[in-house]
């Protein structure tokens, strides 16, 4: 036999093996091989739609805040934030089973091991966290210096892609660091010397809420490179079957939160203790299902591009919040507030600049 044949005997043979995944067994392409991580990250879909999903990821992001403040009932929010965070991830959970399904028709299904899910465990438990302290910090504020201070959690992320991912800052980026402190400070400077009644429509922001927002940019930081760096260290895995694990452990965690926060309120109001929509109205529901979809944007975005982009995306929702703000709450914006906002731009401009 010559050797081309022999050659061509070899990879016949090869290529028909069965593909092996990284839990040691034969799968289907579900889940991912025994591979290092591509570095080439394609995106599901052509570009139009991956800039509508962008644009509506903006808005959706924006109006949080917004219809948070139409749910509140003398000045605080009537739900729980845990049942509201409990309901949003199962919605997101169905929702990822039935985008799922057709790739299981297609491929068949291996069941993940839990030391393979575990690693999702931990961006559930900074999501569970974070997810409950940006309710709370809805009666701290108003929606628009939420949305100019939000953009604090640029900072961190920066730092934590230097630290865990090694990726480099440059001149431009650090400049853009300092002048998101600097809106940070004038910003806050405005809102706590605030006078009069404090509702959506005004400027302000007490103390404990800037010790809340500090954390919630810290801990988002932290949870978006994390989640990041699972989604593409797994990229061969669908990104349903991701969202899947991940959703699971927020359900059973927000569940955990919401269980215990009822067994507290039990002792007050034993009648009205464990109604899991106990104060929902309409804009509490608008509120879970975008947020719902708000949350597979994000995978989509984390998976396919990076949290720069992610932030990019955030950093534009400023805009719509404060737009929103003016029109729904006829807010008065001051000196202070102006001066964060033009900072903010031009710190996006130079942190975004090639």
């Amino acid at each position: 036999m010559s050797s081309k044949s022999l050659e061509l005997e070899k990879q016949t043979s090869s290529s028909d093996k069965p593909k092996t995944t990284d839990m040691g067994r034969t799968g289907p392409p579900g889940l991912p091989e025994a591979t290092k991580p591509v570095n080439i990250y394609v995106k599901p879909v052509n570009m139009c739609l991956w800039r509508l999903m962008l644009i509506v990821g903006t808005f959706i992001y924006g109006s949080y805040t917004i219809f948070a403040h139409l749910c509140e009932v003398d000045g605080r929010i009537p739900f729980s934030s845990a049942s509201m965070i409990l309901v949003t991830e199962v919605m997101k959970l169905i929702i990822s089973i039935c985008m799922f399904m057709p790739e299981v028709r297609r491929d068949g299904f291996t069941m993940p091991s839990f030391m393979y899910a575990l690693p999702f465990s931990v961006p559930a438990i900074l999501y569970c966290f974070n997810n409950n302290i940006s309710m709370q910090m809805q009666t701290q504020m108003d929606p628009a210096t939420y949305q100019v201070l939000g953009n604090l959690k640029i900072l961190s992320t920066a730092f934590l892609y230097r630290l865990i991912i090694k990726r480099p800052i440059s001149g431009f980026q650090w400049s853009a660091l300092a002048l998101l402190v600097a809106a940070g400070v004038s910003n806050s400077y405005g809102g706590l010397h605030a006078k009069g009644i404090q509702t959506a429509g005004t400027i302000h922001v007490t103390l404990k809420g800037l010790g809340m927002m500090a954390m919630y940019c810290f801990i988002s930081g932290l949870a978006g490179v994390y989640t990041e760096y699972i989604l593409k260290d797994r990229y061969q895995t669908s990104i349903h079957l991701q969202n899947i694990m991940l959703y699971l452990f927020g359900i059973i965690l927000n569940g955990g939160v919401w269980f215990l926060a009822e067994v507290k309120y039990q002792d007050d109001n034993k009648d009205l203790a464990f109604h899991l929509f106990r104060g929902y109205s309409s804009y509490t529901w608008i509120i879970i299902i975008t947020q719902a979809f708000c949350g597979l944007i994000m995978s989509a975005i984390m998976k396919h591009s990076s949290n720069i982009a992610r932030l990019f995306l955030i950093s534009c929702a400023m805009l719509v919040t404060t737009i929103l703000s003016v029109l729904v709450f006829n807010l008065q914006l001051n000196l202070y507030f102006c001066s964060a906002f033009v900072l903010v731009l031009i710190a996006l401009y130079l942190y975004h600049k090639k």
